[in-house]
C-alpha cells in the first residue's frame, strides 16, 4: 500500500503526509521537521553546493593544471630579471609566514596558530547555534549567509576585470594548453571537482530533501542548482585570474609561476584585489566575512545531514526534547578537537592530505558508482523513473534514465580506475613531496570510507535468515512502505527499445 495518509494544512489545503512527518503522542517523541517554504530549501541547498568550492577549489585546480604555452610566452617578459624562487609579494608572505607560519613538511606539526583555533572555535560556536533546533533555524540563518558572498564576488569581479594585465590572466583562464587533457590527473581533478562542489554522494542533498513535501518539484530545483553553482564557480574563475594577470605583470614572472598552487590560491588573489580598492580596510573585513560565511554555510549543512542520518535511524533515542541539541553539540567538539591538527605550523599539509584523499577523489566516485549501479541496475531505472514523476506530475527527460544505466556509471568507473593506474603522489605547490608514510596515511583516510560500503553489506547479509537466495532477494527488493511499491503497472509489450531496461528490474523476484 502507499505509504502516505491524509493530512490538513492550516488553510485548510488536504497534502500528502508519511508517518515519519507525524507526531508519535503515545511514545513522546517529537514531529520531524520541515521547511517553512520554498525559499529556506533552494538557499539552504544553494549555501551547501555554492561555497569555498566555487570561490576557492575551482580556481585552485584551474591553476594548478593551467596551461604550459602561456609560460613559455611569458617567459620572454625578462626586463625585471626576476625568477619565480624569490618572486613574492606581501600578501603570500603574511599568508604563508604569519598566518599559516607554515613548516618544512609534514613531519613537522609544531605548535598550534592560537589564533587560528579561536578562529575555529568560533567557527563552531556559530555553527552549533545556525542549526541546533533544526531546519527551523537553519532556514532563517540561509537568507543572509547565502546571499551576501554573490555581493562580495561581483565587487571582486569587477575590480579584478578593471586592473592593468587582468586580460592575461582570463587569457590564460580561458585558452589552457590542450596537451593537459592528455594527464590523467587533469580529468581526475575535473571530476571530483564536480562531486566536491556539488555536495554528491556525501548525504548533504538527500538530508535537506528529505525536508520537504513529497511533490516538490525536484527534477526543476535540480537543474536550477546545477546552472547556479556551474555559473557561480565560472564568475570566480574570472575574478581570480583576472587578479593574478595584473600580479604577473606587477612581478614580471609568468602567471603559472605567480602565485603558489596550493589550497592558499584565493587567499593569496583575493586579497590582492582587495587592497587595491577605495576604502581597503572595509572590503577586506567584507571579504573576510563572506569567506567565513561560504564556509559556514556547508559546515553547518554537512553537520545538519549527519544529525538528520543519526535522527533518522535512532528516533525513539534522539528525536525528544533536547536530546538532538546534545547530539549536534557532541559532534561539534569531536569535528573541533579533530580539527586541531590542521591548526599546526604543518597543518596546511594534513589539510591537503584530508583534501586529497578523504573529501574528494576516489572516495566520492567508489561511492557514485555503488549508488549509481544501485539505482539503475538493482531498483530499477525504470521504477525510479516513476518514483520522480510521481512526485513531479510529469515525466522527466527520457535521457536521464539512460544516464543512471550507462552513462553515469561507466564514466564513474573509468575515472576511478584510470586513477588508481595513473596514480601520482601528492605534492604541495609543486615543490614538496610527501614522505611514504604519509600517502600512507591518506590512504589509510581514503579507506576508512571505502570500505564501509562492503562492510555494511556483509554485515547486513550475515544478520539475516533464511536461505542463501532468500537473503539475496531480501536485500535487492526495496523496502515495502516505498510509493508506487504496489501499485498494479500498466501492462505494455516489450519492444527492443524497453526490454534491456524491464531487465534492469528485479520486480518479478519481489
Amino acid at each position: 500500500m502507499d505509504s502516505r495518509v491524509s493530512g490538513t494544512t492550516s488553510n485548510g489545503e488536504t497534502k500528502p503526509v508519511y508517518p515519519v512527518m507525524e507526531k508519535a503522542k503515545e511514545d513522546g517523541t517529537l514531529e520531524r521537521g520541515h521547511w517553512n517554504n520554498k525559499m529556506e530549501f533552494v538557499l539552504s541547498v544553494a549555501g551547501e553546493i555554492v561555497g569555498l568550492g566555487n570561490v576557492w577549489r575551482f580556481p585552485y585546480l584551474c591553476y594548478k593544471n593551467g596551461g604550459e604555452n602561456c609560460v613559455e610566452f611569458q617567459k620572454t617578459n625578462g626586463s625585471l630579471n626576476v625568477t619565480s624562487e624569490n618572486a613574492t609579494t606581501p600578501v603570500i608572505e603574511f599568508w604563508e609566514r604569519r598566518v599559516l607560519k607554515i613548516s618544512d613538511g609534514i613531519q613537522h606539526l609544531g605548535a598550534l596558530r592560537w589564533e587560528l583555533v579561536l578562529c575555529l572555535l568560533l567557527a563552531w560556536i556559530i555553527c552549533y547555534f545556525c542549526i541546533w533546533k533544526g531546519v527551523k533555524s537553519t532556514g532563517k540563518v540561509v537568507y543572509f549567509t547565502a546571499t551576501f558572498p554573490y555581493l562580495m564576488l561581483v565587487v571582486l569581479l569587477i575590480r579584478g576585470v578593471t586592473l592593468p594585465g587582468a586580460a592575461k590572466g582570463i587569457q590564460f583562464y580561458l585558452y589552457p594548453d590542450l596537451t593537459r587533457l592528455w594527464d590523467p590527473q587533469v580529468w581526475m581533478d575535473a571530476g571530483t571537482q564536480i562531486f566536491f562542489s556539488f555536495a554528491i554522494c556525501l548525504g548533504c542533498l538527500t538530508a535537506l530533501g528529505s525536508y520537504n513535501k513529497y511533490h516538490n518539484n525536484c527534477y526543476r530545483d535540480c537543474i536550477a542548482l546545477c546552472l547556479l553553482n556551474s555559473g557561480t564557480s565560472f564568475m570566480a574563475g574570472f575574478a581570480i585570474f583576472s587578479i593574478l594577470g595584473f600580479m604577473s605583470q606587477e612581478q614580471g614572472v609568468p602567471i603559472s609561476e605567480v602565485a603558489e598552487s596550493g589550497p592558499g590560491l584565493a587567499f593569496i588573489a583575493y586579497p590582492r584585489a582587495v587592497v587595491m580598492l577605495p576604502f581597503s580596510p572595509l572590503w577586506a573585513c567584507c571579504f573576510f566575512f563572506m569567506v567565513i560565511l561560504l564556509g559556514l554555510d556547508s559546515q553547518f549543512v554537512c553537520v545538519e545531514s549527519l544529525v538528520t542520518a543519526l535522527v533518522d535511524m535512532y528516533p525513539q533515542r534522539f528525536r525528544r526534547k533536547s536530546r538532538r541539541e546534545i547530539l549536534i553539540l557532541v559532534v561539534a567538539v569531536v569535528a573541533f578537537l579533530f580539527g586541531l591538527v590542521m591548526l599546526t605550523e604543518g597543518g596546511m599539509y594534513v589539510f591537503q592530505l584530508f583534501d586529497y584523499y578523504a573529501a574528494s577523489g576516489m572516495c566520492l566516485l567508489f561511492v557514485a558508482i555503488f549508488e549509481s549501479v544501485c539505482v539503475g541496475w538493482v531498483y530499477g531505472a525504470g521504477r525510479f523513473f516513476d518514483n520522480v514523476e510521481d512526485m513531479i506530475g510529469y515525466k522527466p527527460w527520457p535521457l536521464i534514465k539512460c544516464c543512471w544505466l550507462f552513462f553515469t556509471p561507466v564514466v564513474c568507473m573509468a575515472t576511478f580506475l584510470f586513477s588508481l593506474i595513473k596514480y601520482t603522489p601528492l605534492t604541495y605547490n609543486k615543490k614538496y613531496t610527501y614522505p611514504w608514510w604519509g600517502d600512507a596515511l591518506g590512504w589509510l583516510l581514503a579507506l576508512s570510507s571505502m570500505a564501509c560500503i562492503p562492510a555494511w553489506s556483509i554485515y547486513k547479509f550475515i544478520s539475516l535468515k533464511g536461505p542463501l537466495r532468500e537473503r539475496v532477494r531480501q536485500l535487492l527488493c526495496p523496502a515495502e512502505d516505498l510509493p508506487q511499491r504496489s501499485q498494479a503497472r500498466h501492462a505494455t509489450p516489450a519492444t527492443p527499445r524497453t526490454s534491456l531496461l524491464q531487465l534492469t528490474e528485479l520486480e518479478s523476484n519481489c
